[in-house]
């Protein structure tokens, strides 16, 4: 991604990052069917086609949502994840990286569970191959730890995944709860990840 240079430039980007979120946060409330790019221009001041200017269409937005959120969690896990560390500690830096994600992005995460189905078939191709990637980020990280077939540790993975990405939808804490909702979190996604067999 090149960096705006202009003023102009600057703006739009601007534009398009709230428009982003403004989806985001109207996905998250009436879900996919329940918005219309009128509702989404009118939340960042526009109107509903000046939307085009930055997007092909309400698909092309959910795509744009989806693919960005699932492009920061493998470019941070990954970033946690080649950090020196002994696995321990790499471990629960990728707990901690996910829950403080969850927490933070708790409406895209929402979209994601409930309005992936309407994506288009190359923003779903992109969403399913990042989400992959991350799953073997963690992987990676875990196995040293655990002794288990990779089914296994797909299996640990994505039901740790499924335990810390709920929680956000059903707490509206404050920022105190939060770090009490984040340090309970981490400690039974940990325990998730090792409960034995």
């Amino acid at each position: 991604m090149t960096t705006p240079t202009t003023a102009r430039d600057r703006a739009k980007a601007e534009r398009s990052d709230a428009i982003l979120h403004e989806a985001a946060r109207l996905f998250a409330v009436g879900g996919y069917n329940g918005v219309s790019l009128e509702d989404i221009g009118a939340a960042v001041g526009v109107s509903g086609p000046a939307v085009y200017r930055h997007f092909a269409g309400k698909q092309a937005l959910l795509g744009a949502v989806l693919v960005k959120v699932s492009n920061d969690l493998v470019a941070g896990g990954t970033r946690v994840a080649e950090a020196p560390a002994e696995p321990e500690e790499r471990m629960r830096a990728l707990i901690r990286f996910h829950v403080d994600f969850a927490l933070g992005n708790a409406e895209v995460i929402q979209v994601q569970d409930r309005d992936v189905a309407h994506l288009s078939d190359e923003d779903r191709a992109a969403v399913r191959r990042l989400q992959r990637t991350y799953i073997g980020v963690w992987i990676d990280a875990l196995a040293p730890l655990l002794p288990a077939t990779p089914e296994e540790l797909r299996l640990r993975v994505q039901a740790c995944f499924g335990l810390i990405n709920s929680t956000p939808h059903s707490t509206r804490a404050t920022t105190r709860q939060q770090t009490a909702t984040a340090t309970v979190l981490a400690a039974m996604a940990d325990a998730a990840l090792r409960a034995p067999t």
